[in-house]
């Protein structure tokens, strides 16, 4: 099932909230810029081996800006804290999550125990300066121990 997780601004004008906008700071005479940050929950991959899995993307609204890097981290809890087990990064054009246009993060499952996963994911405008807020997805229990 994939969640739908945007910036703090998309948030804000969605949701009538009063969280700050993740707007990209003015690049010379260009203006902001608005972008939708996108992840997908926390999943077994389909793909062998057994492996917890999550994806990370991001779409353009308006404003400079047409490649971006997208940093995705798998956390895991144990305890009350939260450990990054995995992460990986890319490039990529603003798209709607296909693969070609979405980076993932993968970590092998020693167990079948259920824990609590959840990713961070951080874009950063290529040449462009932006927000350096990251974005939780909510948080499942998944079949994964590490």
């Amino acid at each position: 099932m994939r969640t739908f997780i945007t910036s703090a601004a998309l948030a804000t004008a969605l949701l009538g909230g009063s969280v700050a906008p993740a707007v990209a700071a003015p690049a010379a005479a260009n203006g902001p810029g608005v972008f939708i940050t996108n992840g997908d929950r926390v999943h077994i991959s389909s793909t062998p081996p057994r492996t917890a899995s999550a994806h990370a993307w991001w779409t353009h609204v308006s404003g400079p800006g047409t490649k971006a890097k997208v940093t995705i981290w798998l956390q895991m809890k144990s305890g009350t804290k939260w450990h990054s087990v995995a992460k990986n990064a890319k490039n990529l054009k603003s798209g709607n999550g296909g693969s070609a246009r979405r980076v993932v993060a993968r970590k092998k499952c020693a167990n079948q125990n259920k824990r609590q996963w959840r990713t961070m994911i951080d874009v950063d405008l290529i040449g462009v300066a932006d927000s350096p807020e990251k974005v939780y997805t909510k948080s499942v229990t998944v079949k994964c121990g590490v």
